[in-house]
């Protein structure tokens, strides 16, 4: 009975950290793993900071929204199964509600006073990644080497660009870690409170929820074909962008285009209506499937066709994840893997700190005002040590204040 409080209590935990989240994590995947890290790592201690660089690599490894997947793994590290479901729903709901009212012309983001509290979020979203960068450096790259490997990271991130940037960044930090960052110097420094992360995921669940990614992606085009139905056809359209994409948010687009307005479902006009009302609210891009299903009218109630949207869109990125947890637990105690790890690590600070220059401040901070309203959030967050969402609320209105 005590135990079954206890998880409770963790599960209502984490739905409630998550949903302010939720409401208030504006700026896209990676401004959301800086609020991640500030919130879990920083605030809560949940897991060290070598740790949350570790998920964070893993998941952009993966097909999928990897702040979602990042999100989706604290909520199962935290309160297993149903915390993840708590995590997931907390994150997810307030962005795709908001959606689907903007489907159905209930909502409005015009005015300057909503422009100036969006304005003064995204130059939140500045401030956030920022002091991620900062923090993730002093810890992960505390030596010479491996700053030089967050270095190429950048480079290789600003040469290449887009998510095949991101991946070849990883891939050249893993190397670089398994060349520079083995001999016994490095492992006393050690990666600083790392305690391994144990998820409670067995492998027979693993397998299953391999089984399903795979059957899934091959199954549903043929029954969608086979039956002619609306319903199919859009379950294994929107399957499908979540499954075969790397690095998820505004990469998913394309897929989603291609799928639902070629296709003669939403209107051009209403694509581009969404995808803008989408940049204006918190929490994962991917959101943006559940207004987009309740504009295709598959299902007689948009509210239903934007549910199945938004199940099908992330399912495929959460099910490989959890199809893979279990044997990263073992993969990363090798001698050799905690080497290309550091590397790896290493090269996920670059990757933030490519990231905070573009797009995150060259489509943010265009004038003084906005360099003054992020650095007074940089330095709340760094030196007051507020937590990010008094951070945030200070900086909307900030945000409302320049645009007046």
């Amino acid at each position: 009975m005590r135990d079954a409080r206890h998880s409770i209590e963790r599960i209502k935990e984490v739905f409630f950290a998550f949903l302010v989240l939720g409401l208030t994590s504006f700026g896209g995947p990676i401004a959301h793993l800086g609020y991640f890290r500030a919130e879990f790592v920083t605030r809560r201690r949940w897991l060290s900071e070598a740790d949350y660089a570790d998920l964070v690599a893993l998941c952009q490894f993966l097909p999928g929204p990897a702040s979602s997947q990042v999100g989706f793994a604290l909520g199962l590290l935290r309160g297993g199964g149903w915390g993840a479901a708590a995590a997931w729903t907390a994150f997810t709901l307030p962005s795709a509600l908001v959606l689907v009212l903007f489907a159905s012309g209930a909502a409005s983001f015009d005015g300057p006073v909503s422009e100036g509290i969006l304005h003064g979020l995204k130059v939140a979203a500045v401030a956030i990644v920022a002091h991620a960068v900062w923090g993730m450096a002093h810890k992960l790259c505390p030596d010479q080497r491996r700053a030089g490997i967050a270095l190429a990271a950048v480079l290789i991130v600003v040469l290449i660009g887009g998510p095949a940037g991101m991946i070849a960044a990883i891939l050249a930090g893993a190397v670089g870690g398994m060349l520079l960052c083995r001999d016994s110097a490095y492992r006393d420094q050690g990666d600083p409170g790392s305690r391994g992360l144990h998820f409670p995921v067995s492998r027979r669940a693993a397998r299953i929820a391999a089984v399903c990614f795979v059957t899934l992606l091959i199954g549903l085009p043929g029954l969608a074909w086979v039956s002619s139905s609306p319903v199919l056809s859009m379950a294994d359209a929107f399957y499908r962008a979540g499954a075969l994409v790397f690095g998820g948010g505004h990469v998913v687009l394309p897929l989603l285009e291609s799928e639902i307005v070629q296709s003669g479902w939403v209107t051009p006009d209403s694509f581009l209506a969404g995808y803008g009302a989408a940049q204006a609210v918190p929490g994962p891009l991917f959101t943006f499937a559940a207004y987009l299903g309740a504009e295709m009218g598959a299902l007689s109630v948009p509210l239903l066709g934007a549910a199945l949207a938004l199940i099908m869109i992330f399912l495929p990125g959460l099910a490989l994840l959890v199809a893979v947890l279990p044997h990263w637990n073992g993969f990363r105690r090798l001698e050799r893997v905690q080497a290309l790890m550091r590397g790896a690590n290493a090269a996920v600070v670059g990757i933030l700190g490519a990231a905070l220059y573009q797009p995150v401040w060259t489509s943010v901070v265009v004038g003084p005002h906005e360099f003054a309203l992020a650095l007074v959030g940089f330095l709340l967050l760094s030196v007051w040590k507020w937590p990010a969402w008094a951070v945030v609320a200070i900086l909307a209105l900030g945000g409302i204040v320049i645009t007046l």
